[in-house]
């Protein structure tokens, strides 16, 4: 699996974290305890086994765009358990930004297309129903943030390439993108269709 994604400043970066840590101490599912440099917080913009993309000049002229957070989307990840995340606002710049960068790549998710794409946060991965409504009383879950980077991940070969100015989990990689990213073979599962938000 190959995604791009949106990655924010300090700020914002330590706020999704902390959010992970308070998860974490109340004993629910968090995504906390995974220390692999690619586990930093993150929008993804468009994700496939076989996604294609190229970089032309103005790709990322939008950055850095505001952010907006409010209330909570859930994903189903098997019987009785969700993927807990952070809505995000639709704005009209984050739009933009989807949509031509849409325009420059192939192999993409259907979920993660225009018209299709729900933006979100991942905070935690298989929360028990009956732990959601506790998660959800330790988030304040409006707040403003921004993004300031972008970046590949390759699960295939578990790197990562920047892609614009890097925020500050981005981690540069030995190999540069060129026009064109070659598919890679698939490792990981994509997320399942969003069920409704949480206001």
């Amino acid at each position: 699996m190959r995604s791009i994604e949106l990655v924010f400043d300090d700020s914002t970066d330590s706020a999704i974290r902390a959010d992970w840590s308070r998860l974490a101490d109340a004993g629910l599912p968090s995504l906390a305890g995974h220390s692999s440099p690619s586990n930093s917080p993150h929008i993804t913009l468009a994700a496939g086994r076989g996604l294609e993309f190229s970089s032309p000049d103005g790709s990322w002229r939008e950055l850095p765009i505001d952010i907006g957070f409010s209330g909570a989307v859930l994903f189903p990840a098997g019987a009785g358990k969700y993927v807990l995340a952070r809505s995000v606002v639709l704005a009209i710049s984050l739009l933009e930004l989807h949509r031509r960068l849409h325009q420059n790549l192939s192999g993409a998710l259907p979920l993660t297309l225009p018209g299709a794409w729900t933006p979100h946060v991942t905070l935690a991965r298989r929360v028990p129903a009956e732990q959601l409504g506790a998660a959800m009383e330790l988030l304040d879950l409006r707040f403003e943030g921004q993004c300031t980077g972008a970046r590949l991940w390759d699960s295939g070969t578990r790197t990562i390439t920047p892609l614009s100015a890097p925020g500050p989990a981005a981690k540069p990689d030995t190999d540069q993108l060129d026009a064109k990213v070659p598919a890679a073979a698939p490792a990981v599962e994509p997320i399942p269709k969003g069920l409704a938000g949480t206001p």
